[in-house]
């Protein structure tokens, strides 16, 4: 019974992979005969498994959706990931959902998703469990991250840092760490960031800044290609409220200086045309060439409406 629950299992395993088998495929997977294999499809059938046959020589074996919802078979990655989802929607159908799962989680899984949890702000959305497991586990045991990175210009750093925590905002996740070699505080992607094996040395914990306001300074600019520092004849209040991506410093009551960041000069165009304000710009070149782009853009289209 044994040997035969062993080997649905890993038959389901091979069907679940989005192709279609044949039984001497299966057959020679399984170490058994092709009635052996169509005799084990009929009990997946009788679990509930959907396992659809086509004839012929271009057919075989794959398993499809059903009416009823069976036993579903996870590795290490998935299984977290969908843990780790639910645990931070705010729901009782996702409470009990992950209930249910933690049930069946081997221990080193409850560990590991434990440590995911404790470690990481916001949702899991997007997350690449290997990246985020690597991370956090160096936070946990306050052990160096070393990594290459992949800087904003598409070129490649090697990066050593005491990481603290693992973010998500604005629809990335952000690595927050102290820089070995910079000496202060950095945020780094994590999608560009491939941890190196082994960790490096230990390190004693320093006292981490408060992560809103730290991200919302760093992200205005550090984690951008372009960036750009605009001087806007309006209340610091009423751009932060247009510009909720950008960060604000008040001037006077009339005037603030606004600073943000984007991978494109066109989007950050896009953010001077929310203010509906006069503002001057200090920079980058590529922004100011695109801003005399538009405007020229603008006017021929005024002319044109004008003399239509």
């Amino acid at each position: 019974m044994l040997e035969t629950s062993a080997r649905l299992l890993k038959l389901l395993s091979l069907l679940q992979t989005p192709r279609d088998w044949s039984g001497p495929e299966l057959a020679e997977r399984l170490g058994v005969t092709t009635r052996t294999v169509r005799n084990d499809v009929d009990r997946l059938r009788n679990l509930g498994y959907p396992v659809h046959a086509t004839p012929g020589v271009a057919g075989g074996y794959k398993l499809g959706a059903g009416a009823t919802l069976p036993p579903l078979l996870l590795d290490d990655d998935e299984a977290v990931a969908i843990a780790l989802s639910l645990s931070t929607q705010d729901s009782e159908t996702a409470a009990q959902a992950l209930k249910k799962l933690e049930q069946v989680l081997p221990s080193r899984l409850k560990h590991r998703l434990a440590t995911l949890q404790e470690y990481t702000v916001g949702t899991t959305k997007e997350l690449d469990p290997a990246i985020a497991t690597s991370i956090v586990n160096a936070c946990k045991s306050r052990e160096r991250l070393r990594f290459d990175y992949v800087k904003f210009d598409g070129e490649q750093d090697r990066r050593e840092v005491e990481p603290y925590r693992l973010v998500h905002t604005r629809g990335r996740w952000y690595l927050v760490a102290w820089d070995i070699h910079r000496d202060d505080w950095r945020t780094f992607r994590a999608d560009r960031v491939q941890p190196r094996i082994p960790n490096g040395p230990r390190f004693t914990p320093r006292e981490l800044p408060d992560l809103e306001t730290y991200l919302a300074q760093g992200l205005a600019t550090a984690a951008w290609r372009f960036r750009a520092t605009v001087t806007v004849h309006a209340p610091a209040h009423e751009v932060a409220a247009k510009v909720p991506a950008a960060l604000t410093e008040a001037i006077d009551e009339h005037t603030c200086r606004m600073t943000a960041g984007s991978d494109t000069p066109a989007m950050l165009a896009v953010y001077l045309g929310m203010l509906d304000s006069d503002f001057e710009v200090d920079g980058p070149p590529e922004l100011v060439h695109h801003l005399g782009k538009t405007a020229d853009r603008f006017r021929k289209a005024i002319n044109t409406a004008e003399h239509g």
